[in-house]
């Protein structure tokens, strides 16, 4: 229920912040559609779902056929037959597993709980792509307005120079004033260059994140209401973590890996159908012997394990240990999700704070200067006096200026940290979602050794302009055809290929599980 209510909250957010150009809900579309580390993953997951299919092709009857043209060099004794050939032989095998100890079984439950595995690794990956797109665009934000401040901030210091250098030539102030005034000019111009610097690098990090550079960007909308204490928030995030999920599925297949093991060491029984043609090509030097044949048999094969030269017992001594560490990495990630989420509320309960007392602070210095400036004109105060004033604004500014970027972008780390950062719960309109199950039915069940897919069509965007295209470039069209986006991209759809008729359906504990 307080993930519905969260989810909801934060979908209305991002609806409100629509009426600009460029909000963060189009930027958190182009991240979806178009982010290569979300797309990367994408693939990573159709690669897991095939490993079902592999998984359940090792019970299925396999079918292999041999032909061979064969002359005989040198016949003796009993094995003379009278003619050297050549003969053809062709034949056929049908083999039918009947029983592996059941390894196959275990093998199909620990692919599919990979499965769920990858799922939820991608739900985690889609959270951390959003919540870095969020933080490219508040940096973005911040910085740009860090710059304003810093330009107005020079500007005004440029103009108390030019006025202390006229009333220095009036003999109203001294030297020393002018000296004062002219080393905190430098100092604003050398702050102003430092803040165009970081800039550039926020609006280079946001290319990467999001796919195009930025243009003019709207404030954010506001975060729903979050947990008011650290504890529900660890809470949530133990419940719907989807880091926590995926490593817990893991831990589970893992569990399957040691059953296989441990079926290497028991007997395996096939049922085997043969038939066998063979033909003299050279004739039959016997009367009356024909020049063709044929067999046909079946029954049944048995394989049973008797020394192996330990190799059973190490196989299983290698997927228990692998499975202990699966499982010392849960605690891991579990530790790692508690600390996220206290962090995060931490980091934003103390970035609201910062942002009241930074707003009265700002009020505060804006009434001093005030008073400052009216003082210095009748003598009361000196220069230094001013621009000290002046300074403790500019840095008051930037601290409130700071804090608010701290604190959306805590908060939605907070929300990323309790599983609720992800496309379904923004509610994304760029375009359909990405539909994980889609290739599952589409590849978990095939039986065809000729089925494939055409080559991967590269979703991402490259950030490159053609200005910084070199005449020879290391990424060439035939190793990556992306296309070169530098404006917001159009809807993409995200959805996978078309599920084939008849395709059954996925079973049940393939679903993953939402907390």
């Amino acid at each position: 229920m307080v993930r519905k209510l969260l989810t909801g909250s934060l979908i209305a957010a991002l609806m409100a912040g629509t009426a600009s150009a460029d909000s963060l809900r189009e930027a958190l579309v182009s991240a979806y559609q178009t982010n290569p580390t979300l797309t990367a993953q994408r693939q990573s997951l159709q690669a897991t779902d095939a490993t079902v299919a592999i998984a359940k092709a090792a019970g299925r009857p396999q079918i292999a056929g041999s032909v061979g043209i064969n002359r005989n060099l040198a016949q003796r004794g009993v094995l003379d037959s009278g003619g050297k050939g050549p003969t053809l032989s062709a034949g056929a095998d049908l083999s039918v597993p009947l029983f592996n100890g059941g390894s196959v079984k275990n093998n199909i439950r620990a692919a599919q709980t990979r499965v769920e595995a990858g799922r939820a690794t991608l739900r985690a990956v889609e959270g951390d792509v959003f919540t870095n797109a969020v933080i490219a665009y508040m940096d973005v934000i911040r910085d740009r307005a860090i710059v304003e401040l810093n330009q107005n901030n020079v500007k005004v210091l440029e103009t108390n120079l030019e006025a202390t250098r006229d009333r220095f030539q009036i003999g109203d102030l001294t030297r020393t004033d002018v000296a004062q005034s002219e080393a905190r000019l430098q100092l604003g111009r050398s702050q102003l260059a430092e803040a165009q610097g970081r800039l550039t690098a926020s609006e280079a990090t946001y290319r990467q994140v999001v796919g195009h550079p930025p243009d003019g960007l709207a404030p954010p909308p506001p975060l729903p209401p979050l947990p008011k204490t650290p504890e529900e928030a660890v809470q949530i995030a133990l419940a719907d973590n989807p880091d926590l999920l995926a490593i817990t599925r893991s831990a589970i297949a893992a569990g399957y890996d040691v059953r296989v093991a441990r079926a290497g060491r028991l007997p395996t029984l096939s049922g085997v159908l043969s038939n066998t043609y063979v033909n003299n090509l050279g004739g039959n030097s016997i009367p009356g012997q024909p020049n063709t044949g044929s067999q046909s048999a079946i029954g049944l094969s048995a394989s049973i394990p008797i020394f192996q030269g330990g190799l059973p017992a190490a196989r299983i001594r290698q997927a228990q240990a692998e499975e202990g560490q699966v499982l010392e990495q849960v605690v891991g990630t579990e530790r790692a999700v508690v600390q996220a989420a206290r962090a995060a509320f931490a980091t934003y309960d103390a970035a609201q704070r910062a942002i009241q007392a930074q707003t009265v602070a700002v009020q505060a210095n804006e009434l001093a200067l005030e008073g400052n400036r009216a003082e210095q004109s009748v003598g009361t105060r000196t220069i230094i006096e001013v621009l000290n004033a002046e300074q403790e604004l500019l840095n008051s500014q930037v601290s409130l200026v700071t804090a608010k970027r701290d604190a959306y972008v805590a908060g939605f780390q907070l929300l990323n940290a309790m599983g609720q950062a992800e496309a379904q719960d923004l509610g994304l309109d760029g375009g359909p979602l990405y539909d994980p199950l889609g290739n599952y039915r589409h590849v978990a069940n095939n039986w065809n050794d000729w089925a494939s897919d055409p080559r991967h069509p590269t979703v991402s965007t490259r950030t490159i302009s053609p200005a910084e295209l070199p005449a020879n470039p290391i990424v060439t069209p035939g190793v990556n055809s992306a296309r070169i986006e530098t404006a917001p991209p159009a809807s993409v759809d995200v959805t996978t290929q078309p599920v084939p008729a008849g395709t059954a359906p996925p079973p049940p504990e393939t679903s993953p599980e939402r907390g």
